[in-house]
């Protein structure tokens, strides 16, 4: 089940984070791996605003998060701060889930494509990301925002692997007349 996340969600969020990070060390990217979540005031901001969904296992009746994903609006694009799926739950669809309901909230706000960040060589990101319709973003034709958040990965020093800027369309549903 995809849900919006609640304020009981958050620390798990950074569970997620946690443990979604330590597959990174496996390509040398310790880094990041070991780089800290995002802060629970960060979390609150984005769950009060209505901008951070999670997804729960159906099988268990616990309603505890297992993949989380952070929207963002830049450029006018529903800009994918983050998504996360924690290792126990990898593989299983959750990631490319909650992409489609980041579509949906773009569409219901007007907006006509998706955007995000990610490593262009790391199977689980850009790879990922191209299977489920995105594609690179020359650095030539970034709009201001991804300019600027290209300008924040830099101060953290993402940028020490290959980034991508990545878009895709967000598809509009044609209402059949009756």
């Amino acid at each position: 089940m995809i849900r919006q996340a609640q304020h009981r969600d958050l620390s798990r969020l950074q569970d997620i984070e946690r443990a979604a990070g330590a597959a990174f060390r496996d390509l040398d990217m310790a880094a990041v791996a070991d780089d800290d979540p995002p802060a629970l005031t960060d979390l609150q901001t984005y769950q009060a605003q209505g901008r951070a969904w999670v997804a729960t296992d159906d099988e268990a009746d616990d309603d505890v998060a297992v993949a989380y994903l952070l929207l963002d609006v830049v450029d006018g694009a529903a800009h994918v701060e983050q998504v996360s799926v924690h290792p126990s739950h990898a593989r299983r669809g959750w990631g490319r889930r909650l992409i489609e309901t980041a579509a949906d909230w773009a569409r219901e706000l007007g907006l006509a494509a998706l955007t995000l960040m990610t490593f262009a060589d790391v199977p689980w990101n850009a790879p990922y990301y191209a299977r489920l319709g995105f594609t690179v973003i020359p650095e030539a034709e970034l709009g201001p925002g991804l300019r600027a958040v290209r300008r924040h990965e830099h101060e953290l020093r993402l940028d020490a692997w290959p980034r991508v800027s990545m878009r895709r369309p967000v598809v509009r549903q044609e209402i059949a007349s009756a």
